[in-house]
């Protein structure tokens, strides 16, 4: 419930016609809906100021891994806590469905990267291998496979796949489905969501706190949490932070539904809980373009069929484009500002680190301070001395 005795899950009813929370969330994607939850979770009370279905959301395109195989290459940190996560996401999704009764079908039975060349197979390995070599590395467990060893779980498999590797700790989800549990449980745990709220300004308060200017009145927080995707470039320099991150379009091609032949993900498709085949393997700079684009599309489709030929036979129901949030170096940005009470939270990876948000990050914000060992995801990192 707000401070103001606003009623829960729904706009808060301002006594002084101020909203007034402990934490304010700014966006409401798989990301602020992640850290709002454990927010909530954590005794305070708690809004999400949501652009709506106009904001570029990330979360309507993603792809519904939950990867630990290849993430780390250049940050250990980032491994341990992306490791973190997926061993945080059992319990999670059984809360989500204890809570709201909403199976997000999560299914960590491990997961493959397939590859079609030696060289291929050579430069995933050898990454791999890198990245496991860092200092302050947490070792999990991957193997290389050859093509016989795939044959057993792929007996479709194309002749081109030449070998692959598999990681235990992978897996995937339904991310609409996550979108839409979270959403259910904030709104139980008594959050107020207050959509159509594109953010101008936000000011420090000389009490403590935050005033959040919004085209549909102002709202008051003890806390702000920055989670708006690529609009936290905007808004990260109001509470002296900085968000530099940049929209990356990826795009998707989903199947109609098919019998099960994809028992575990592949990093590039996988199949759905209902039955369709997810195809997604792009990266674009394309600035805020979300359009779909057939040449690329007909090369995500070419490179699944040569992994899989049984697909050329399925019609594509589904295209869309959607914009991840990168920063520079590729990782996340987690921060907390000089004015004290105010947070960012910035990543492309949102369901992945779905658990970690609600679990670990939140408490943190709670408290009032990232734990020391986060230091390594702040902007800092960014900041490059000028040559005199």
């Amino acid at each position: 419930m707000g401070l103001d005795g606003g009623a829960p899950g729904g706009d808060a009813a301002p006594m002084s016609g101020i909203s007034s929370f402990d934490a304010a969330v700014i966006g409401g994607g798989v990301v602020g809906a992640s850290v709002a939850r454990g927010l909530l979770g954590a005794g305070l009370s708690t809004c999400i100021l949501d652009e709506g279905d106009v904001a570029h959301r990330a979360s309507r395109g993603n792809f519904a891994l939950v990867w630990v195989q290849s993430k780390g290459l250049g940050m250990a940190r980032y491994g341990a806590w992306t490791r973190a996560s997926s061993d945080l996401w059992g319990a999670f999704a059984a809360g989500l469905r204890a809570e709201t009764g909403v199976d997000v079908a999560h299914q960590r039975q491990g997961g493959f990267s397939l590859c079609l060349s030696e060289e291929e197979l050579e430069k995933r390995r050898a990454s791999l291998l890198r990245m496991h070599n860092q200092p302050g590395w947490i070792p999990y467990p991957w193997e290389v496979l050859d093509r016989a060893a795939l044959l057993p779980e792929f007996p479709g498999l194309g002749p081109e796949v030449v070998g692959g590797l598999f990681c235990p700790l992978d897996g995937h989800v339904n991310s609409l489905k996550l979108f839409r549990a979270l959403h259910i449980s904030f709104a139980a745990r008594g959050g107020a969501y207050l959509p159509e709220r594109p953010v101008s300004a936000i000011t420090p308060l000389s009490a403590g706190g935050f005033r959040i200017e919004t085209p549909r009145g102002a709202v008051e927080a003890g806390k702000v949490v920055l989670a708006a995707g690529i609009a936290n470039a905007r808004l990260a320099p109001m509470v002296g932070l900085s968000a530099p991150v940049r929209p990356q379009r990826g795009q998707v091609l989903v199947t109609e539904k098919t019998a099960p032949f994809l028992r575990r993900p592949v990093v590039t498709l996988r199949q759905a809980d209902e039955g369709g085949i997810m195809i997604g393997d792009s990266a674009e700079e394309a600035g805020l373009d979300e359009r779909v684009g057939l040449g690329v599309l007909s090369v995500l489709a070419d490179r699944a069929v040569r992994m899989f030929p049984a697909i050329a036979s399925l019609n594509v129901v589904r295209s869309w484009a959607a914009l991840r949030v990168m920063s520079q170096d590729g990782f996340p940005i987690y921060d907390a500002s000089g004015a004290p009470g105010a947070f960012l939270a910035t990543c492309h990876s949102g369901v992945t680190l779905a658990a970690a948000h609600d679990a670990l990050l939140a408490p943190m914000i709670a408290r009032g301070a990232l734990d020391a060992d986060m230091a390594p995801f702040g902007a800092w990192r960014f900041d490059v001395p000028q040559v005199a």
